[in-house]
């Protein structure tokens, strides 16, 4: 990709990530409430961390709400979209290495604008699912689901970030061209 617009690497990373966060959404499910603990969020900071705030949405929001769908909590699709997109939105909006926080911190502040990153998604996640279940008893079970579910929402973004935190930085450290891969970054022809 060069210049504007998205290219086929960008597509294909996007199309790669969101079956990730789908299959670390269905790998280990730990049923709670009328939804269920899984590693999603690994893959979800992975994404965001590594290639940006919008990868990090789309990974997030459609891997697993898909998961959801094939699993049969087809209800929870839509807000799971929100929540897992949003979280990956922000998080990689102030943890990505080509962001525009990056650039006002500083280059070399990785660990902790991925910290800030996590924290942020953290609440965005467990937030819009708290208030989602909360405000919608009809479809999502209403305040004791929601008051329920939030303390592992918690616990599964806390796995999430330490995990997905250092394997980013490993990523890095292994493959350093990772980190021009993002979208809104222009690709060099070799």
């Amino acid at each position: 990709m060069s210049g504007k617009g998205i290219g086929v690497r960008t597509i294909a990373i996007t199309g790669i990530m969101i079956a990730v966060v789908a299959v670390f959404t269905r790998s280990i499910m730990v049923p709670i409430g009328t939804g269920f603990f899984n590693f999603s969020d690994v893959a979800i900071y992975f994404a965001a961390f590594a290639f940006g705030p919008w990868i990090g949405f789309v990974a997030g929001g459609v891997g697993a709400a898909l998961a959801d769908i094939s699993l049969g909590y087809s209800q929870f699709a839509l807000l799971t979209f929100f929540a897992h997109g949003l979280e990956g939105l922000v998080a990689g909006y102030l943890g990505w290495e080509g962001s525009r926080v990056a650039r006002f911190v500083g280059q070399g502040d990785t660990r902790l604008r991925m910290l800030l990153g996590w924290l942020a998604g953290t609440v965005v996640m467990v937030g819009l699912y708290f208030v989602g279940e909360a405000a919608v008893p009809a479809m999502w079970g209403g305040l004791p689901q929601a008051l329920t579910e939030w303390p592992f929402n918690l616990l599964q973004n806390v796995a999430g970030g330490i995990v997905g935190i250092p394997l980013v930085l490993a990523v890095r450290k292994a493959y350093p061209p990772i980190t021009q891969m993002g979208l809104g970054t222009t690709w060099k022809k070799r």
